[in-house]
């Protein structure tokens, strides 16, 4: 079967294009790239619907986010979507209406599936990634490609992304904050990392559910701040645990952006300083936050402007979470009411710095320059 290179890509003349390291800019603005964006692959539901961990999911949803959440989950979140999820046409339609050029997708983090076997992890992660190489190639010019790999068996993970990097020319792959209670600066990762560093690849962090149990298993607690501390502990992880020194050209995404972390990482400096056994690291924990990048899911454009401030405007790009409920879509409107940014910021934030990012390069139609 033929699978499309999410990198090469011939559009027609005149039309917005990606791929291939290229991107043409559109004339209605500044280049609007959204990192957060995910696809569901329903024939890995039925690769996985028989497995007694499948079985069990339903029951453990409502042990640990609650019975009213997981029944409003069913019964008005998923049904509506679903079809964002699946469907090309519907993405792009919604695509237009928020003012996006381009998305960057990524699987849906309930089709990790962190549980399997290497046999049905390596058939979880071909199907999903070559479904949405094949998404990819229905719209070159309007998509970007992350993959799955399954990091519960580390060497099959690094198949992976070579895979998925080198054959689909995918940009990277999106991980969770812990793979089964392992923190991701185990040593089980390291070789993981050096790939991630070698290759160039993003690795995108995003959470799913969160390790505090049945405390947040009301009001949907489980996700409303169950979700951006797992981001915070991973980060912090990466930190201390001295990720980031040895592989300062690894190109890290945080979710919701980078959880609590970069609001209090004023904590995470003074432990360093004050005590010995928080200075694992070769720097302060806030001299790291400049090697990662976040995305704009804090809502608000004083929320954002904090988490500039912490960051860095180069450090930032948009996501919305597209199709869930928790997303926010309203990205142009965010960034321009972000109080004191500057037109080249704004224009970073959109979307230069995921050209950087993702290693594309960028010109404006008509000769109007290149970044």
């Amino acid at each position: 079967m033929y699978l499309h290179r999410c990198s090469e890509v011939r559009a027609p003349e005149g039309e917005t294009s990606h791929g291939g390291g290229r991107v043409v800019r559109g004339e209605r603005g500044a280049l609007t790239v959204d990192l957060h964006c995910h696809v569901l692959v329903p024939e890995v539901e039925t690769l996985v619907k028989d497995r007694p961990e499948k079985l069990a999911e339903g029951g453990l949803q409502k042990l640990l986010m609650g019975a009213a959440s997981a029944e409003y989950n069913r019964t008005v979140m998923l049904p509506a979507t679903f079809p964002k999820l699946t469907s090309v046409d519907v993405r792009l339609r919604d695509m237009d209406e928020m003012g996006v050029d381009i998305q960057v997708l990524s699987p849906t983090s309930v089709q990790n599936y962190y549980w399997a076997d290497v046999d049905l992890a390596h058939a979880i992660v071909r199907k999903t990634n070559e479904k949405i190489a094949e998404v990819c190639a229905t719209h070159p010019e309007r998509f970007v490609a992350l993959g799955n790999i399954a990091l519960q068996h580390p060497q099959l993970s690094i198949e992976q992304l070579e895979h998925c990097t080198g054959e689909l020319g995918m940009r990277g792959v999106q991980i969770s904050t812990a793979i089964n209670g392992l923190e991701l600066d185990n040593p089980t990762f390291a070789p993981f990392w050096a790939k991630a560093e070698e290759l160039g690849s993003l690795v995108f962090i995003h959470p799913f559910g969160t390790s505090l149990g049945e405390r947040v298993n009301r009001f949907y607690l489980q996700n409303l701040i169950g979700q951006p501390i797992e981001t915070t502990i991973a980060l912090s992880h990466l930190i201390f645990g001295g990720v980031l020194d040895r592989h300062p050209r690894l190109k890290i995404l945080a979710a919701h952006g980078g959880g609590y972390l970069p609001s209090y990482i004023g904590r995470s400096d003074h432990g360093y300083r004050a005590r010995s056994d928080a200075r694992s690291m070769a720097r302060a924990p806030s001299e790291y936050l400049h090697q990662l990048f976040f995305d704009s899911l804090v809502y608000s454009p004083d929320a954002l402007r904090h988490l500039i401030n912490q960051v860095g405007a180069s450090q930032v790009v948009v996501g919305t979470d597209y199709p869930f409920d928790m997303g926010a879509y309203d990205v142009h409107p965010l960034i321009a009411g972000v109080p004191g940014l500057s037109e080249e910021d704004k224009a970073a934030i959109l979307g230069g710095n995921a050209v950087r990012l993702l290693g594309l390069k960028s010109r404006v139609r008509g000769g109007g320059g290149s970044t």
